[in-house]
């Protein structure tokens, strides 16, 4: 099997391509790693996402909620809060960001 050859059919029919198209965008994965610990604002993400662009987090976000990994809640005061948690769908990436912290320790940090 060719790991490095892909072709939309297979992205379709690939739960890892799929998954992988799914967190592959850069602050992703970080921004899911936040949402894990609970609820959050657009700010609170903002600030724990050092170098983060409000462009970029409103997009990633947009992105997560589009595919059913974020929930969007908004309320109407004045000014306007929103606040952003993770799904049924999202916690299940909590493991996978999980299993990522234990390779990360095991053979990248502290060599």
């Amino acid at each position: 099997m060719e790991l490095t050859k892909s072709n939309h059919l297979d992205d379709a029919v690939c739960p890892v391509a799929r998954t992988a198209d799914i967190i592959s965008g850069k602050w992703t994965l970080l921004i899911i790693r936040d949402l894990a610990a609970g609820v959050k604002r657009f700010n609170q993400l903002e600030r724990s996402l050092n170098g983060i662009s409000p462009k970029t987090l409103s997009e990633r976000l947009r992105s997560l909620e589009e595919e059913g990994i974020i929930t969007r809640r908004t309320f109407a005061e004045v000014p306007p809060r929103v606040e952003y948690s993770l799904t049924e769908k999202g916690l299940d990436l909590v493991y996978v960001i999980e299993s990522m912290r234990s390779y990360g320790k095991r053979w990248l940090c502290n060599q």
